[in-house]
C-alpha cells in the first residue's frame, strides 16, 4: 500500500478565470435564494430509520429536507413527507473555490471540465430520475492522478462522486448535490492479458463490450454480460457487483475478480491487483470494495478471470402456459443440458406487449403467458445440438413448453436475445417507471408480480416481471403515465415487506445507491448494518466518497 500526500501548490487562476468562477458562485447563490423551494431556515435532518431499528419494517418517514440542489425530475410540488428515497440535507462539505480549480487544472490539465453542457450528462442518471448539480467534472487517466485528487479533496473536505458509465438504476452514479464528479472514462487501457491462464488486467474505465471484443481475438470472453455492455465500465460493474446474463454459468464477480487496485479516500493506493486464483494470506480485502458502490474507495484497475470463448452457441426461445411449467422446464433444463447451460432467462406476456408496442419487435412464437430464453455454450456443436434437441423433445412431449424456436446463427441469436435485453428500453417508452431488483427463492419469483398487480389494481399502467431464473433474480417494473407519489406510496414499502417476508433481498444486482439506502434493514440485520458503518468510518472518516448512498441515513 502506497501513501501519497496531497500536493500543496500555491497555484492561482488568472484574474479573468477567477472573476468568471466567482460570478458563477454568486449566480448559483442568487438562484438558490430565488428558488421557490428554498427556505430561510431549512429544517434539520430527520432520520427516517432510528438507530435502534431492527423490526424489519420501515416506520412512516418524517419530513426530510432535500434542499434545492437535489430533487427527482418531474417531481411536481414539494410534499411534506417525501419517501425515504429522497435525499437528506446537504452535509457540511466544503464548496469548490478558484484555488481548488487551479489545483485540479495543474494535476490534470485540459481534463478539468466546467462546461455546463458536458456536465449535464454526468449530473443526470440513465433513467433521468435523479439529478445532481455538480459544476466540476474531473477526468484522470492514471491511478497517480486519482490518488492526488482524492488526497487533496480529503484535505479540503470536498465530496466526490465516482462515476463510470453512468448506467446505474438506483441513483448511485450521479452526484446528489454539488459533489465533484470523478470520471474513470479515460482510464480505459488494457494492462495485460495472459492467454494461458485467461487472466485479464485492465483499468477501471474499460467499457465491458470493448473488453469482450478485445478478448475475442484470443478466443476468450468476459465472464459477465449485461444489456448495458456498450456503455458500462468494468470498474462500475465491480463496484456494484453487477450480475447479468451469464451468472448461471460463470458465477458472480466475487468469484471471477482476482484482484483490485483501489484509491482510498485519503489518496493512499491499495494494491491488491493479484493474478493468482489461490491466495489464502490474511483477509481478502478486495471483497470489501466489490459491491461497495464507490463509498469505500475508487477502483482504478481490475484483474479478472475470463473463460474460453465457446465454439458452439445455441439459443432457444420457448413459451409456457404457467410459471409452474416454466419452473418445471428449468428443472428439466438443468438436468438434461448440464454443463452446457449458460443462461435461463424469462419475461412475461406484458413484457412482450411492450416490446411489440414500443419497439416493434415481433414475437417469433405463439402468444404465451411466459417466455424463456435458454442459451447453451460448449465446445462441440454436434454434441450440444443433440443435447438441446433431446431436451426440447422432452419439454414439448411433457407439455411443459407449448411452442418455441431455436437459433444457431449469430444474427438470429442476437435477435432472440434482444427480446430479453431490450425490455428495459421498452419500459422507458411506457411512462414513468418504478424499478425493483429483487432476489427471491426461485419458486417465489413471479408470485410477487401477481400479488403486486392485485395490490395496485388499476392504479398502475403496467406491472411486468422478467429476469434471471437461474439465480432467482426478478426485475419487477411498474409504470404510470407520469410520476405519481400516491402510486409510489402504494408500492413502497409493500414490495420490501413482501420480499422480507420470504427472506429475499431488496437488491439482487443493482445496488442500493440513493434510492434504496434507507430500505437496507429489510435485508440486513441491524448489527450487520452497524458494522458496515464502522468500516465506512475507518476507510473514509470524513465521508467524502459518494455521500448519501448505500448506507442508511441513521449511519451517515
Amino acid at each position: 500500500m502506497q501513501c501519497l500526500r496531497p500536493l500543496h501548490h500555491a497555484s492561482t487562476l488568472s484574474p479573468a478565470m477567477a472573476g468568471l468562477f466567482h460570478r458563477r458562485l454568486r449566480l448559483r447563490t442568487a438562484l438558490r435564494w430565488m428558488s421557490p423551494l428554498s427556505t430561510a431556515s431549512p429544517p434539520a435532518v430527520v432520520r427516517t430509520l432510528p438507530p435502534g431499528f431492527s423490526s424489519g419494517l420501515l416506520q412512516t418517514p418524517r419530513p426530510v429536507s432535500c434542499g434545492v440542489h437535489c430533487r427527482e425530475l418531474h417531481a411536481g410540488e414539494e410534499r411534506p413527507t417525501p419517501s425515504p428515497t429522497a435525499a437528506p440535507e446537504r452535509r457540511p462539505f466544503s464548496r469548490v473555490t478558484p484555488e481548488d480549480m487551479a489545483f485540479f487544472s495543474k494535476i490534470i490539465p485540459g481534463r478539468t471540465i466546467t462546461d455546463p453542457d458536458i456536465l449535464e450528462a454526468s449530473n443526470v442518471d440513465w433513467l433521468k430520475s435523479v439529478r445532481g448539480f455538480s459544476e466540476v467534472l474531473l477526468r484522470p487517466q492514471t491511478t497517480e492522478e486519482v490518488s492526488q485528487i482524492l488526497g487533496y479533496c480529503n484535505s479540503r473536505n470536498l465530496a466526490v462522486s465516482p462515476q463510470g458509465g453512468n448506467t446505474g438504476l438506483v441513483g448511485g452514479s450521479v452526484p446528489v448535490y454539488d459533489e465533484i464528479i470523478l470520471s474513470t472514462a479515460l482510464m480505459n487501457n488494457v494492462l495485460n492479458f495472459d492467454s494461458v491462464s485467461g487472466i485479464l488486467s485492465c483499468q477501471a474505465g474499460c467499457v465491458l463490450e470493448n473488453l469482450s471484443l478485445y478478448l475475442e481475438d484470443s478466443d476468450y470472453i468476459m465472464p459477465l454480460d449485461l444489456g448495458a455492455k456498450g456503455s458500462c465500465h468494468i470498474g462500475g460493474n465491480v463496484a456494484t457487483n453487477a450480475g447479468g446474463l451469464r451468472l448461471l454459468r460463470y458465477g458472480s464477480l466475487r468469484g471471477t475478480v482476482l484482484g483490485l487496485e483501489v484509491v482510498l479516500a485519503d489518496g493512499r493506493v491499495l494494491d491488491c491487483l493479484a493474478t493468482l486464483r489461490k491466495d489464502n494470506t490474511g483477509y481478502d480485502l478486495k471483497q470489501l470494495f466489490i459491491g461497495s458502490e464507490g463509498t469505500l474507495g475508487v477502483i482504478t484497475a481490475v484483474t479478472i478471470l475470463c473463460p474460453r470463448k465457446p465454439k458452439a452457441v445455441n439459443v432457444a426461445f420457448l413459451g409456457c402456459e404457467s410459471f409452474e411449467q416454466l419452473l418445471q422446464t428449468f428443472q428439466l433444463c438443468r438436468g438434461m443440458l448440464g454443463e452446457i447451460l449458460s443462461a435461463f432467462e424469462f419475461l412475461d406476456r406484458e413484457c412482450m406487449r411492450l416490446l411489440n408496442t414500443h419497439l416493434k419487435l415481433a414475437n417469433p412464437i405463439t402468444d404465451c403467458p411466459f417466455y424463456i430464453v435458454i442459451e447453451t455454450s460448449g465446445s462441440n456443436p454436434t454434441h450440444d445440438e443433440e443435447k438441446l434437441h433431446q431436451f426440447l423433445e422432452e419439454a414439448m412431449t411433457s407439455s411443459q413448453v407449448i411452442d418455441g424456436t431455436v437459433a444457431t446463427e449469430e444474427a438470429k441469436i442476437k435477435a432472440l436475445w434482444s427480446l430479453r435485453e431490450r425490455v428495459t428500453e421498452a419500459l422507458t417508452h411506457d411512462g414513468f417507471t418504478y424499478k425493483y431488483d429483487i432476489s427471491l427463492p426461485v419458486e417465489r419469483i413471479y408470485q410477487l408480480v401477481t400479488d403486486m398487480r392485485e395490490h395496485l389494481g388499476d392504479r398502475a399502467k403496467s406491472v411486468v416481471g422478467y429476469g434471471h431464473v437461474g439465480d432467482g433474480n426478478l426485475h419487477l417494473n411498474i409504470t404510470s403515465p407520469t410520476k405519481d407519489p400516491d402510486l409510489l406510496a402504494s408500492i413502497e414499502p409493500f414490495v420490501y415487506e413482501w420480499t422480507a417476508r420470504f427472506q429475499g433481498s431488496i437488491s439482487a444486482e443493482h445496488g442500493l445507491g440513493l434510492k434504496k439506502r434507507n430500505y437496507i434493514y429489510y435485508s440486513k440485520a441491524s448489527l450487520a448494518v452497524a458494522l458496515m458503518g464502522n468500516i465506512k468510518i475507518m476507510l473514509d472518516p470524513k465521508g467524502i466518497l459518494n455521500p448519501y448512498k448505500t448506507l442508511p441515513d441513521d449511519l451517515q
